[in-house]
C-alpha cells in the first residue's frame, strides 16, 4: 500500500511517500478502514509519537469504507459501511491505504458531506467538545470564552457552545473572521490583535484556549474567581501534564486550570455525524491535496491562519 512517512527527527523532519509500505491485518477486535481521506494536524511533526513508530507513518483523522474486522470483533460496524475515525495520538499510522482502528475510535461518517470533509473533523470536533463538557464542566446560562475560535478547533467549540449546551459565547479571532463566527452562533465578537482585548469584556466562566502562550496568560484576567480554563495550547503550557502549577494560580487560587489531549470517542463522533447531516453543526472548509501532493499539503497544513483544514485525498 502506499502512505505518507514523517522522516528525519524533530529538529529536521521531512515529508515522504512511499509506495510499497505492507497492509496491516486486523487482529483481536480491531477494525481495518480503506483509507479514502485523511486530514493533518500540522504540529504532529512536533511531537514525539511519529518518531517512536516503525512505520513513521503519521495521521490520525481519516474517513473511509470498513474494510476489514478482526476475528473477536462483534460491535456494529459492517465491511463496507462508510466510517470515519479519530486515531488515538498515541498509535496514529492513518495516513495510508489502510489503517488500523479500535471499536472506540469509529464511527458511521456523516451522510451529507464528503470523505475529505469527514476527515477532517474527528480531531478538532471531539476536542472542542471533551473541552468544553468534561474539562471545563460547560451547563446552561455560562457565559465562555473561546480564543483562536477561528481554528477549525475553535469555529466547532464556537457552535457546540452555542448550539449543543446553550451558552453565551464570546469569540477571539482575527476581525476577518468576525462575521463569519457570528454567523456559527458568537454573540460577542472580540480581535486579538487590539491591545488591551482582556479589559473590553465581562468577565467569563469558562475559557477554552486554542493558542496559548500571550493569549492563555491574558485569559487569568478575564475568567471569574471561581471559572475555569481549560487550554490545547501547542506548545504546552509549563505546568501540563502535572509538572506543577500554574504561576498565575496563587493569585488567582479559585480558578480550576487543564491542558489534555484529546481522547477517542465514538459515541460523540456518532453523535457528531447525526449534527452534521442535521444542519445543526457545519462542516470544516477543506483544502484537498492529492497522495502524491504531500509534502506540498503538510508545508501548507503548518502555515498559521490559512482558513481550512488540510486533507490528502487517497481514493
Amino acid at each position: 500500500m502506499k502512505a505518507i512517512q514523517i522522516l528525519g527527527d524533530i529538529s529536521s523532519p521531512r515529508v515522504a511517500t512511499n509506495y510499497a509500505m505492507t497492509k496491516p491485518t486486523p487482529q483481536n477486535a480491531e477494525i481495518l478502514i480503506r483509507v479514502h481521506a485523511a486530514g493533518i494536524t500540522g504540529d504532529e511533526v512536533i511531537w514525539p509519537e511519529p518518531y517512536t513508530r516503525e512505520t513513521r507513518i503519521p495521521g490520525h483523522d481519516i474517513s473511509g469504507v470498513v474494510s476489514a474486522l478482526g476475528p473477536d470483533y462483534n460491535g456494529p460496524l459492517k465491511i463496507g459501511q462508510e466510517a470515519f475515525v479519530l486515531i488515538s495520538t498515541d498509535r496514529g499510522e492513518g495516513q495510508a491505504d489502510y489503517a488500523i482502528c479500535r471499536a472506540d475510535e469509529v464511527a458511521l461518517k456523516p451522510k451529507s458531506i464528503s470523505y475529505e470533509e469527514a476527515a477532517a473533523l474527528p480531531i478538532p470536533l471531539l476536542t472542542a467538545w471533551e473541552a468544553l463538557l468534561d474539562h471545563g464542566g460547560i451547563k446552561a446560562g455560562m457565559r465562555v470564552l473561546i480564543t483562536g475560535a477561528s481554528g477549525a478547533v475553535g469555529i466547532l467549540a464556537v457552535q457546540l457552545a452555542k448550539k449543543l449546551f446553550g451558552v453565551e459565547v464570546v469569540a477571539l479571532a482575527s476581525s476577518r473572521n468576525h462575521e463569519a463566527l457570528q454567523s456559527v452562533g458568537a454573540d460577542e465578537v472580540l480581535d486579538y490583535n487590539t491591545i488591551g482585548w482582556e479589559n473590553q469584556l465581562d468577565k467569563v466562566d469558562l475559557v477554552f484556549d486554542t493558542v496559548g502562550a500571550g493569549i492563555l496568560e491574558k485569559a487569568w484576567t478575564v475568567v471569574k474567581e471561581n471559572g475555569a480554563i481549560v487550554t490545547v495550547g501547542d506548545p504546552a503550557p509549563a505546568w501540563a501534564f502535572g509538572q506543577g502549577e500554574a504561576v498565575e494560580a496563587a493569585s488567582h487560587p479559585g480558578v480550576r486550570y487543564k491542558h489534555f489531549i484529546v481522547s477517542p470517542n465514538s459515541e460523540r463522533l456518532g453523535k457528531a455525524a447525526e449534527m452534521v447531516d442535521q444542519g445543526v453543526v457545519r462542516p470544516l472548509l477543506v483544502k484537498e491535496f492529492p497522495f502524491e501532493e504531500a509534502e506540498q499539503a503538510w508545508n501548507y497544513a503548518r502555515q498559521r491562519a490559512r482558513g481550512h483544514k488540510v486533507v490528502i485525498s487517497f481514493a
